[in-house]
């Protein structure tokens, strides 16, 4: 191993050091920049759709959708209390199409590799299973992998169509938190990438509750960790769908920054990225912008407050723009949320505004108010808005969705809701272009809105809480809730 030490140039790094700390060869040695498409198959293949965490739908939903309808339900298991089952944040699950010769290798789906139409759906879930789920019928079409620990966050696939699953643990209970890697063939783990490392900044947590990014150029897998390190997995994938065999060979590089005053590390929020340049924030409220080629530190933004929502990147004509928003939690129990659109070339905030929130009345020492959604720009007839929901805004418990605009922040429309909300809206397309915005709170109740307009269309009542954020393939949605529970949802 060697460490890297620089003290990047003044200006809007200030004094923000970075350390590179590399295991056995050199994996920065292919230039890390995205491709332009993340995946070319049908799916939805990581936490809000891939890089610019913009997405979570594939597809069309059925023109002027007026309902919501209840397609099937499966229950999950159960770990040890406050977790016990079902789904929490952020919760997404991953959708696909698999490829044939992919899907003919998969030993463990047993007839369903012989048909053609068959998409998966593959649920990380609290019971610490991840649960595979025939997308059509809501049977399961494979056994649970058992991992051991509450699953968190959203689980990631390979964009490339390959049958290799990567799974972020979000609470140590019975087996050592981490990151773990599973092959689809046999469904065996090949890789385990623990959370206690010894380099990190925060010392005693290891939970991945970041949904990661592969680079399909470069085979590499770049993720944040609650330890407050950014790791860059070089995998040496070698799939071999004749033999039935695939196998990785990670090295591991990890980024770690010292910035003044910023004593809370811990990256929960996924990753966005953009060609070479990777944009995350932490605990603390540092956003920064890191060059991926390099691993050098671009620029930093003080966001005043924890942010754990995942910065949504919008490719604008001016150039790429950043829709971030804090938490109200080291400045809570009462404070304000800011919402800010950032330049994503510089860091420099082009607007920003704030809302009243109120943290929760139970237990001691819980606020979790302010932005935790994802916020979702806009396309096509919307595409110059922006979506966010807030939690305990203005009150303890309620909450509210609001749509601005993009170029100057002003709020166009808000819907309140009556209890607060963690889940991020996904935006979607019916066969004419007009958009709507799917989103499930606190109670349990889905609602489908016109995302010109904030008007409600459609609703459907759940059991349990709605933490998870939904996934869609064309007019099915899939969503977890507390209560043990993974739905699909019709759209029509």
């Amino acid at each position: 191993s060697r460490t890297i030490e620089l003290d990047p140039d003044a200006g809007s790094l200030g004094s923000l050091r970075r350390e590179l700390i590399f295991d056995g060869g050199l994996p920065l040695a292919d230039a890390q920049t995205f491709p332009d498409t993340y995946s070319e198959h049908d799916g939805v293949f990581t936490f809000r759709g891939g890089p610019r965490r913009t997405g979570g739908a594939w597809g069309v939903i059925p023109r002027e959708p007026h309902e919501l309808s209840i397609a099937w339900v499966v229950i999950t298991e159960q770990s040890k209390p406050p977790w016990l089952g079902g789904v929490g944040w952020t919760g997404q699950p991953a959708i696909v199409r698999w490829p044939a010769v992919v899907r003919h290798s998969m030993t463990r789906l047993g007839s369903l590799r012989q048909r053609d139409d068959f998409v998966e759906v593959i649920q990380g879930s609290l019971d610490g299973n991840v649960h595979f789920i025939d997308l059509a019928t809501g049977k399961r079409s494979r056994p649970m992998l058992h991992t051991g620990n509450p699953i968190k966050g959203s689980v990631s696939l390979d964009p490339r169509g390959y049958p290799l699953l990567f799974v972020g643990q979000g609470i140590p209970e019975n087996r050592p938190i981490g990151l773990r890697v599973f092959e689809l063939i046999n469904d065996t783990e090949v890789f385990f990438l623990p959370g206690s490392d010894r380099a990190a900044p925060r010392k005693g947590w290891g939970a991945f509750d970041s949904s990661g990014l592969l680079n399909r150029a470069t085979d590499t897998y770049v993720v944040g960790g609650e330890n407050g390190l950014l790791y860059l997995l070089r995998l040496h994938t070698n799939f071999d769908p004749l033999a039935l065999t695939l196998h990785v060979a990670p090295e591991v590089a990890r980024y770690r920054y010292k910035s003044p005053g910023n004593a809370h590390f811990g990256i929960e929020n996924s990753l966005s990225a953009l060609q070479n340049l990777a944009f995350f924030a932490d605990n603390g409220g540092t956003l920064q912008a890191v060059d991926l080629r390099t691993m050098t530190p671009r620029w930093k933004f003080e966001a005043g407050d924890d942010t754990d929502a995942t910065i949504a990147l919008d490719l604008e004509p001016s150039g790429p723009k950043l829709y971030t928003g804090t938490e109200v939690d080291k400045t809570g129990p009462k404070g304000r949320t800011w919402l800010r659109r950032l330049d994503g070339l510089t860091g420099r905030p082009e607007w920003q505004k704030s809302y009243a929130c109120q943290g929760a009345s139970g237990p001691p020492k819980k606020i979790d108010s302010g932005v935790f959604a994802t916020p979702t720009p806009g396309t096509g007839e919307v595409d110059d808005l922006v979506f966010y929901v807030l939690a305990r805004c203005p009150g303890p418990d309620n909450g509210v969705l609001v749509a601005l605009e993009k170029k100057t922040g002003r709020e166009v429309w808000r819907y309140e809701f009556p209890l607060h909300s963690w889940s991020s809206p996904v935006l979607l397309a019916d066969e004419d272009g007009r958009a709507y915005l799917l989103h499930g709170g606190i109670g349990g109740v889905v609602r489908l809105l016109e995302a010109r307009t904030g008007l409600e269309v459609a609703k459907v009542q759940l059991e349990g809480d709605i933490e998870s954020s939904p996934a869609v393939f064309n007019g099915r949605a899939v969503l977890g809730t507390r209560a043990n529970r993974i739905y699909g949802i019709d759209i029509r």
